[in-house]
């Protein structure tokens, strides 16, 4: 009898097993899901995708998968199945559909660090209305009579201060977070600048940790750090609300939270974090591998060293910040900057669920479904761009916006600070060139995870050039 019982429990357990299989097996012909495999119980394929991310090329995953399955097919990763397009029509699609027919959907992880207000997170009426402010920030016309002044000065301040070897990722983030901070709060650079960028970085790394604390000492500290992140920020709000009642008023991203009528302080500091998180982590990386592809491919950097040659020697010896119409004859910098974004893929691609059952390809999406639209994929697919994996800038000079280039997303959640971005690498790639020679201290590589970096934050020495300042 002691033996009998255990025997028709995994008798029952077995049973089940196959009926869930099965019914699970009829449901999905019956929808017709598109095809591909989910891995093992629970874990899925995530150990696959992230050992081909912490790789230099983590191509082989897609690559596979697509040549088995075809441009949409499923997976599960992170704790969910998952429905992944390397398709450009299909990531256009569900872009573009965002609120009709897929909603945003991050991995808990993001979610928690991010907050439950942050941009990034919102839906409906609250995320047009709060995307629509912070476009109006961050529009040509903004950036070119408020912001590009501060750019231009914080970038020529940190560059002051290079000598011999530096470690380009670190300093571009300085650089990055400096000018943020800077749009967002009227915060100049200082210690507690500096302390707050340190413990963001914390945060950033839990981002595609496994959200335990227990479980998980990434995310754990990540957690500590984005409740000291928020505790300085709720500060800065209170004491800006302060001065507002007193009569100063300051031209910033906070400023324009206050007129848009947000009184709870929560929602404005979650909406600041995931701010800040925009504009200084993914530029300070696109900064940095700008600089390594243009390092490993001397044509291009002599020819970019041309064109800034050229607006320096327009500018004269007395005058050496740059202005709007200096960034509008940057024809091989945008060129630069659209190749590096499209090589890089700072953002890999964008999570959506289904917020009803979906036809895409002859295939069905249930409704609830976790979609990951790969921008990665698409971007480095060869029918999409001659010779993908190569860096070659000057493919745009045939074109500038194809149908397949979509480095910021798409439809309503399109990067809203997508111009600011373009001109805050401008700005750089000018005072770096025409400023300084480098060469590599050290052989670095690409890897993709948690986030695009280089291994070893790619150390460079710098020489600076004898121009006249």
């Amino acid at each position: 009898m002691d033996l009998f019982l255990p025997l028709s429990l995994s008798t029952i357990i077995f049973f089940l097993f196959i009926v869930f299989r099965t019914t699970a097996a009829v449901s999905r012909r019956r929808l017709r899901l598109p095809p591909g495999n989910v891995g093992l119980p629970v874990i899925g394929e995530t150990f696959q995708l992230i050992s081909a991310y912490k790789t230099e090329n983590p191509e082989p995953f897609i690559d596979a998968r697509v040549s088995k399955y075809g441009t949409v097919f499923t997976t599960h990763v992170f704790g969910e199945r998952t429905v992944f397009s390397a398709d450009a029509d299909t990531n256009r699609f569900i872009l573009q559909n965002e609120g009709r027919l897929f909603e945003s959907s991050y991995p808990s992880s993001i979610a928690n660090l991010v907050g439950k207000h942050s941009l990034l997170l919102m839906r409906g009426g609250l995320h047009r209305r709060m995307h629509s402010l912070t476009m109006s920030f961050a529009n040509s016309t903004i950036i070119k009579d408020h912001l590009l002044v501060d750019i231009d000065r914080l970038v020529r301040m940190n560059l002051d201060s290079w000598t011999g070897r530096i470690l380009l990722m670190e300093v571009a983030k300085k650089i990055t977070f400096e000018l943020t901070l800077k749009q967002l709060l009227s915060i100049d650079p200082c210690e507690w600048s500096e302390s707050l960028r340190k413990e963001y970085m914390l945060v950033i790394e839990g981002f595609f940790s496994i959200p335990i604390p227990f479980f998980s000492l990434t995310y754990r500290r990540a957690i500590q750090a984005r409740k000291r992140v928020t505790s300085a920020l709720h500060l800065v709000v209170r004491e800006r609300r302060i001065e507002r009642e007193s009569g100063v008023k300051k031209n910033d991203m906070l400023a324009a939270l206050f007129d848009s009528d947000c009184d709870d302080d929560e929602e404005i500091v979650d909406f600041l974090v995931s701010l800040l998180v925009a504009g200084y982590d993914t530029t300070s990386t696109t900064m940095t591998l700008a600089v390594k592809f243009l390092t490993d491919t001397p044509s291009a950097l002599a020819q970019l060293k041309e064109e800034h040659e050229e607006i320096r020697a327009k500018k004269g010896a007395s005058s050496v910040a740059l202005e709007w119409d200096d960034y509008k004859s940057m024809p091989f910098t945008q060129c630069v900057v659209n190749e590096t974004l499209r090589l890089s893929n700072i953002i890999s691609g964008v999570f959506r669920r289904a917020m009803t059952d979906v036809k895409i390809k002859d295939y069905t999406i249930p409704k609830g479904s976790k979609v990951f639209a790969s921008l990665r994929a698409v971007h480095l697919a060869q029918d999409n761009f001659e010779d993908a994996r190569v860096f070659n800038p000057w493919r745009w000079q045939k074109t500038s916006d194809p149908t397949n280039f979509m480095p910021f997303g798409g439809g309503p959640r399109r990067c809203p600070g997508h111009e600011l971005a373009r001109v805050e690498l401008s700005v750089f790639l000018h005072h770096l060139i025409t400023r300084f020679s480098w060469k590599p201290a050290e052989e670095d590589k690409l890897v993709f995870f948690p986030t695009t970096r280089t291994q070893k934050r790619y150390p460079i020495i710098v020489q600076r050039r004898n121009v006249v300042e």
